[in-house]
Order: structure tokens, then C-alpha cells, then sequence
């Protein structure tokens, strides 16, 4: 079972992106929250959460989303720290710890990823760099990579990469081949553009 721990403000496709690619390669994925209900994501759209992280079963991998900086600085410095709580008790056992876009942050908060080599949005590079000196940043932006058991993905998008990565993992080569052709994820966009070079942390901007 995939286990993801959803919060109001998470970023929509990282959680429903690879949730789609997980059910065409028929893999268990449980929504979890602080407390059980509507979760409402950035963009407005709500889900619906059945499980509290006190009811949530262990799962096999751990999949964190990203999320606003506001709203990552707040589960953050949350003095409860139940987010991050949660993160640790599910990683004691995963065989995957995995997180995409600004969900690495996450990850590195709670300690999970001091010593391996991660990937993560690019505007939040900075943010690792700076405030997690034992986390280190892989070069070139890949859309994600793959450390020991952490797997950690790039922006936003990565996550569908990064999803059929761990379809790869968890079931096989031809699994993920089948998965990709389901979904015809072929991407070939419009537009082309550059990823920029950024040094400032954006969570720096947050008002405690």
C-alpha cells in the first residue's frame, strides 16, 4: 500500500497525478490526514480523506506532496510536529520513502533524508541548501532520482515520472510500460522554456 499524507494546501497533482498512474498499475494508495474529511488542495479542489494519521495502517511506501511555502513553514514549525511525526512513525517500516516536488522539505524536516543525494523543485533548492547542510542536492534538475530506498521528484509534473518509476520498482519494467501506454503519458509540450537559477528560499519570505 501506497500511504500519502495529504494537508489543506497540498499541490493537486502531486497527489492525483501519480494516484492515477498507481491505479492503472493496480497498487493500493490510502489518502491520510491529521484528521479524517475534506482536505482542500491549492488550486481549491477539495479531496476527501477517510483515514486519520491515528487510524492510518503502515504502508509499503510513503509518498509526500508538496505544497505552498506558507503552508510547508506551518507544518513545519508546527510544535505538535504531527506531520513530521507521522512521516517518521511510516518510514520506520516502508520500503520506499518517497516525495515530489516540495514534499523533499518535508522529508528533510523530519530528518529523513540527512545523507542521500535528492531532487526536488527547483525553486526550493535554495531552502534544502541552506537549512538541511546534511541533505545533498542532485545536479540538473532531474525530474527524480533515486537514492538507496528515497526516491524523491522534481516539480510539480516530475511526480507522473517519478511514479512510474516506482511502478518500475515495485512491479516491474513492463508493468510501468503498460502504465505509460494506458495513460498515453508521451508528453510533448507547446512551449519550451529554461529552468532558472534561483538562490533565495521562498520559505525565507514566510512571517512566523
Amino acid at each position: 500500500m501506497i500511504v500519502m499524507p495529504v494537508y489543506d494546501g497540498v499541490d493537486l497533482l502531486d497527489v492525483t497525478g501519480p494516484y492515477e498512474m498507481f491505479h492503472w498499475a493496480q497498487l493500493d494508495v490510502l489518502l491520510v490526514a491529521e484528521r479524517a474529511g475534506p482536505v482542500t488542495s491549492n488550486s481549491g479542489l477539495a479531496l476527501h480523506v477517510d483515514k486519520a494519521f491515528s487510524d492510518a495502517p503502515t504502508g509499503d511506501v510513503l509518498w509526500t506532496p508538496g505544497g505552498e511555502p506558507a503552508v510547508l513553514s506551518r507544518l513545519m514549525r508546527d510544535p505538535s510536529r504531527a506531520y513530521l511525526n507521522f512521516l517518521i512513525a511510516q518510514s520506520k517500516t516502508a520500503r520506499y520513502i518517497a516525495s515530489v516536488c516540495e514534499g523533499a522539505l518535508l522529508l528533510a524536516a523530519a530528518g529523513l533524508l540527512d545523507g542521500y543525494k535528492v531532487t526536488t523543485h527547483w525553486a526550493v533548492i535554495p531552502c534544502l541548501l541552506q537549512r538541511f547542510p546534511n541533505v545533498v542536492v542532485a545536479d540538473g534538475y532531474p525530474r527524480f532520482h533515486l537514492d538507496r530506498n528515497r526516491l524523491t521528484g522534481g516539480g510539480i509534473s516530475s511526480g507522473l515520472d517519478e511514479a512510474l518509476e516506482l511502478i518500475r520498482l515495485l512491479k516491474g519494467e513492463e508493468a510501468a510500460r503498460l502504465v505509460q501506454q494506458t495513460t498515453q503519458y508521451y508528453p510533448k509540450p507547446p512551449v519550451h522554456s529554461e529552468i532558472p537559477a534561483t538562490v533565495t528560499c521562498p520559505l525565507d519570505e514566510i512571517i512566523a
